[in-house]
């Protein structure tokens, strides 16, 4: 009964974790979008910000002995944090040349590039349903991307580059997890300073530091509580990807994305009807006072 017991508690966790994460990636998706569209805060240093206040939240949480850190080699997480940088800007930067729904639908091709990075480089099989998935899903991405009537160029080179990062990243998370015999707050205590310390170097050969539009610029007070806001979601988001991958898989993470790209094509379809409801509202309000 008491094994019964742990495995009931053990599921609990795992769902309560997919859950928080689903929650926390949906509220970001919406609130960087709403800071590219409304602020125009620089995109690599939003990113920066994300990861500064990621390890904040990590330095408080070992203060408060939430855990206890481990002393890893910084030579064996260099790939990771780099990845980790490449992982958020070019996710970012594909929000902010698609719409949600495709952006959202790129990611989603995140599974099959796990599956196949997992077979070829670590020699992992998984079973005929689960590669049988593989095919409506990448119909589906393709499809969209056709005929999506916004189609950018651009914008789709840099979901594919992120989707090829993320997998990367995501198999990678798993692996250094289990051969440093970490947990998830371990890793990323050491790994979130070194990948600011990365874009640190790299922001002010793409994007300006000081003045309009730089990261130490006259931004409006909503705009930095905006961007403060982002990077403690932020911050929600890291965590839970590193504990769902340490207690499940990378492949367990990936299906969680298509939940929520399912969560955010409805919310874009709901918005997209309010606002051709109220469209057509105010043309007919208009009408009715023109010919009365």
């Amino acid at each position: 009964m008491a094994s019964l017991a742990d495995r009931v508690r053990g599921h609990g966790r795992i769902a309560a974790g997919l859950l928080l994460n689903l929650l926390v990636s949906i509220c970001i998706v919406f609130l960087n979008k709403w800071i590219y569209v409304h602020h125009g805060f620089p995109n690599m240093s939003l990113t920066l910000v994300h990861f500064v206040v990621t390890w904040l939240g990590l330095y408080v949480c070992h203060k408060l002995d939430v855990f206890a850190p481990k002393s890893l080699p910084p030579s064996r997480l260099v790939l990771l944090a780099l990845s980790f940088c490449g992982f958020v800007v070019f996710t970012n930067l594909s929000l902010q040349n698609n719409t949600i729904g495709t952006y959202q639908l790129a990611k989603a091709m995140t599974t099959p590039a796990i599956i196949v990075i997992q077979t070829l480089c670590y020699g992992k099989t998984f079973s005929t349903r689960v590669r049988l998935t593989l095919i409506p899903i990448t119909l589906g991405v393709i499809l969209n991307s056709y005929y999506d009537v916004k189609f950018n160029f651009l914008g789709m080179v840099f979901a594919a580059l992120g989707v090829v990062v993320t997998s990367l990243y995501q198999v990678w998370v798993g692996a250094k997890q289990h051969e440093l015999q970490v947990n998830s707050m371990q890793l990323l205590y050491y790994q979130a300073p070194m990948s600011s310390a990365m874009l640190l170097v790299a922001v002010p050969f793409f994007e300006p530091v000081f003045g309009e539009g730089g990261i130490f610029g006259p931004w409006s007070v909503s705009a930095l509580l905006m961007v403060l806001l982002s990077g403690v979601i932020a911050f929600m988001v890291n965590l839970s990807i590193y504990w769902i991958i340490g207690n499940t898989s990378p492949v367990t993470k990936s299906p969680q994305e298509d939940k929520k790209s399912l969560v955010h094509e409805l919310l874009s379809k709901k918005k997209k009807m309010l606002q051709n409801s109220l469209s057509d509202g105010l043309q007919e309000g208009t009408q009715r006072k023109f010919y009365s």
